[in-house]
């Protein structure tokens, strides 16, 4: 099946440079590109695309509203949005995530990077900027904004808190099952038991929740 994508940015070079990245991979079709947030949210609402490249500093309206627009906590049916963009600071990461971003990529990282994070935001997983993942994440257990909103203790099995604690990591479903020698099924099987238990959406939710909640600090690896 074609993976289609919508390109949300203000700048048409840079609108351009991500159509012929990935473009040039096969299965992937550019649909269409917005120049401001506003336009994003018409076309993403309209054409339903498999994942929305979003870049936070749009006019009109910017890329956080848009992406809270589409794939907010409050959104029966939340596109994926990635979000891409130069700046790495920390509070539009943390914004970026709690407005439903699946992942967060910096403009510098590189054409592989970038077809692999929309590959991973098409399959249901987030990827993060590797040279920002952990720094951006350890974030949540002491920004203001963090929500408290999901259970502390949702009795999640040992197995289940490892699963949890190595998304919190950045590590993809194929590393968690080389790490705690398990099938990749038995991943997803864990990864679904764990977003019913704490009422999360997607993975980027139980990176979000296992930081808030204190299962992974700063000082894991």
């Amino acid at each position: 099946m074609t993976l289609r994508v919508l390109l949300a940015d203000d700048q048409a070079m840079v609108r351009t440079g991500f159509r012929l990245i990935l473009e040039r991979e096969a299965g992937v079709e550019v649909v269409a590109e917005a120049e401001n947030g506003e336009q994003a949210v018409t076309l993403a609402q309209r054409l339903r695309p498999d994942v929305t490249l979003m870049d936070i500093r749009m006019p009109v309206i910017d890329g956080l509203t848009a992406t809270r627009t589409l794939a907010g906590p409050d959104v029966e049916d939340p596109l994926r949005v990635l979000v891409v963009t130069t700046f790495d600071l920390d509070e539009l990461v943390h914004e970026a995530l709690c407005s439903g971003a699946c992942g967060f990529l910096l403009k510098d990282a590189g054409p592989g990077l970038l077809v692999e994070a929309v590959h991973a935001a098409a399959n249901g997983e987030a990827l993060v900027s590797p040279s920002i993942t952990t720094r951006l994440l350890a974030h949540f257990t002491a920004s203001p904004l963090r929500s408290r909103t999901r259970r502390a203790d949702p009795e999640l099995s040992r197995r289940e808190l490892e699963v949890a604690m190595a998304v919190a990591r950045g590590r993809t479903n194929a590393e968690i099952a080389v790490e705690l020698t398990i099938s990749l099924s038995t991943v997803k099987t864990h990864l679904a038991s764990i977003q019913r238990k704490i009422t999360a959406r997607n993975r980027t939710e139980i990176a979000v929740w296992a930081w808030e909640t204190g299962v992974v600090t700063g000082r894991t690896g």
